[in-house]
């Protein structure tokens, strides 16, 4: 977010409403609550099924071989069918609805004809087996899955359960969706503070790491803004909050997260289309394995070979692949959740291991956007008092960091100044009236485009003109600081591979110089107004297209997501940095960082690279297994028990491994 005060003078290169909102996000969480009491019930009923036909299973093992040559073999099915479906039976079901639409080739239906067919030929422990060990299977997937997904709605358990809303001298304890914006609220040392907000009283410290993934707790004072479901550490805070509960952090959070399934990678879609070729392709060979070699081979035997076919079935089930490339990237979305970044789809994990140029917008991204007036140069008789009243006069309904650091340097309280005609030119500054004089405050670019006679002068830092009735009235030069982690996360973005790192401003030549050269940046462009910020992302683009046959090669852009929207629009991967309370951040970024430290954009990268890592061990390990057991299965030297465990087995070493990118340790 960079405002185009510059300082290179000669160089012209409603309650209702809301109300509603609280009803909706009370509906929500009503409706959360009890599918989770659903869920629940259900992974109990699932668990209690399978420890039964575990149980008949095993009875049905060991009496198996006493059975079998007595009268009453008959009670080997008694023990096993039951087994067989209360194991099988979502299979079962899935596979006869699948059938029913239509959709007849997929797992399910594999899983089925391979038990059906062992039941035929009098292998009921092995039919068992297959859907037994799959349900297993099942079982530690949702767990995996379960997992992930708590490093994500672990975001929820910060939401806090009520709120101290002060109403003249008494102080009501309410649920946070009943208050509204502009209401006073307390939050006591301890407490969660219960909704985005203001401080406009007291001081402290809050722990963010819930919401940034940071350890060191964050100090406040008032005028600074405060999110909901931080934790207030130390004195007493009053706070006017700035936004219902239904457009908070959290619930901007929880919305991104739960929108991100949507956005499948390519590899994702590969597979899925992957499945549904492959499964026709292998039930017409184990059909052909059945069929072919007791008509070709003399002394083959029919159910030799369909007992090998059933083999080559169950290990053909595509299990393993299906389940963990999704869940890998599941569990890259939600190891990255964990440390403060929010991905908002799997296609976007992917892109970021191609990115090969990084876009920074400076002021607020690479730098701390936190300004100090350190000069102020008068002209035309005014003194330093009079010119930064006038300034910030006209700077009082500006929301812009610039804004705000005139307005706490100027000596008298402006909340009774009378402004008419107030305009914003983007690019250039304000135009408005302040009581009878017409001010203008802006960079150099204001005062030609205004004809305004002044000197010109080369300065270092961020300068505002000021005009006051068309004539010169002088300037501030405003500082801005680069942040601590900015120079590492430039050297780390370069070692992981990143080919050009570009800086876009639109503030002065001088300053941008100065920051370029102090991070190493490869390249800057300064003194732009928002639409040529637009356009310099627009070649780099081009030329990534250009240089690169493939087209495999990303840029990214990463703003503060409030006047750089456009920008992270039109980047391959949007990158909006400390925009948590942006709503123009969560509603056009690819990745939103929930912390200001540019660091976050090195270690986003490195969490989608581990992520891909994981998943092609995935593909290559369940590739390879599967095609030397089919191989084993057709010559007779693996038995379906084999089968079974090698099917089952890749698919919990598969999640196993995707789950190592949730360790915090995971990402180096």
């Amino acid at each position: 977010m960079d405002r185009q005060h510059t300082s290179h003078c000669c160089s012209c290169t409603g309650n209702a409403e809301s109300n509603a909102e609280s009803n909706h996000e009370n509906k929500s969480q009503r409706d959360g609550q009890e599918s989770e009491k659903i869920g629940k019930f259900y992974k109990t009923q699932e668990f209690l099924k399978i420890s039964v036909a575990i149980a008949l299973f095993t009875l049905g093992l060991i009496g198996q071989k006493a059975l079998q040559d007595t009268p009453f073999a008959i009670a080997e099915h008694l023990v096993f069918i039951p087994a067989y479906l209360l194991s099988g039976w979502t299979v079962l079901s899935t596979a006869g609805r699948n059938l029913i639409d239509g959709r007849i080739f997929d797992e399910n239906f594999l899983m089925t004809i391979a038990t059906l067919g062992a039941i035929a030929i009098g292998e009921l422990p092995e039919a068992v087996g297959v859907m037994l060990f799959f349900q297993i299977g099942e079982l530690f997937q949702n767990q995996a899955v379960s997992r992930s997904r708590r490093s994500i709605k672990a975001l929820l358990e910060v939401r806090p359960d009520y709120a101290n809303r002060k109403i003249n001298d008494t102080v009501q304890t309410v649920a946070p969706e009943t208050v509204n914006i502009g209401d006073i609220i307390l939050v006591k040392p301890g407490e969660k503070i219960p909704l985005d907000g203001e401080v406009i009283e007291g001081k402290s410290q809050i722990d963010t790491s819930p919401l940034t993934g940071e350890s060191v707790p964050r100090s406040i004072k008032t005028g600074d803004p405060v999110l909901a479901g931080t934790m207030n550490l130390g004195g007493l805070l009053t706070i006017r909050v700035t936004k219902p509960f239904g457009e908070s952090s959290i619930a901007q959070i929880l919305h991104l997260v739960e929108n991100a399934k949507a956005q499948k990678a390519d590899t994702e879609k590969f597979i899925t289309t992957f499945a549904r070729y492959y499964t026709p392709i292998v039930v017409f060979v184990s059909l052909a394995i059945a069929i072919l070699p007791p008509l070709l081979i003399p002394g083959a035997t029919l159910d030799q070979w369909i007992y090998r076919s059933l083999v080559v079935l169950v290990i053909s089930c595509p299990c393993g692949l299906v389940i963990s490339i999704p869940l890998g990237y599941f569990g890259g979305i939600g190891g990255a959740a964990k440390r403060g970044i929010l991905i908002k789809g799997s296609k976007f994990l992917d892109a970021l291991n191609s990115v090969t140029t990084v876009v920074f917008d400076k002021t607020g991204t690479l730098t701390q956007g936190v300004f100090k007036v350190t000069e102020v140069v008068t002209n035309n008789g005014l003194s330093e008092s009079e010119l930064l009243n006038i300034a910030a006069s006209a700077e009082i309904h500006s929301n812009h960091p610039v804004a705000k650091s005139i307005r706490e340097a100027a000596p008298n309280n402006l909340a009774t100044v009378a402004i008419a005609d107030y305009e914003e030119i983007a690019g250039h500054g304000i135009r408005a009236r302040v009581r009878d004089t017409t001010v203008l405050a802006g960079n150099h670019r204001l005062l030609h485009r205004e004809n305004i006679p002044h000197e010109c002068m080369d300065l270092e830092g961020t300068v505002v003109h000021l005009a006051v009735d068309r004539l010169y009235a002088g300037y501030l030069v405003i500082a801005d600081r680069v942040k601590e982690d900015a120079a590492n996360s430039i050297q780390t973005l370069k070692k992981l591979g990143v080919e050009q790192v570009v800086m876009l401003t639109g503030d002065d030549r001088t300053v941008a110089k100065k920051v370029s050269e102090e991070l190493a940046i490869d390249c800057y462009h300064a003194e732009l107004l928002p639409e040529q910020k637009v356009a310099e992302l627009e070649k780099l683009l081009k030329k990534t297209v250009k240089n690169h046959f493939w087209g495999g090669e990303k840029t990214a852009f990463v703003g503060d997501g409030i006047n750089d929207a456009p920008a992270i629009a039109l980047a391959d991967v949007g990158i909006a940095m400390g925009g948590l309370g942006s709503d123009a951040a969560i509603a056009t970024a690819d990745v939103v960082i929930m912390s200001d430290a540019p660091a976050k954009v090195a270690e986003a990268i490195q969490i989608a690279r581990k992520t891909r890592q994981i998943i092609w061990q995935n593909i290559g390990f369940a590739v390879g297994i599967k095609i030397l057991f089919i191989l084993l299965g057709i010559f007779g030297l693996a038995s379906m028990w084999a089968a079974v465990f090698a099917d089952v087995g890749v698919a919990l070493l598969a999640i196993l491994n995707a789950m190592r990118i949730l360790r915090p340790s995971a990402v180096a």
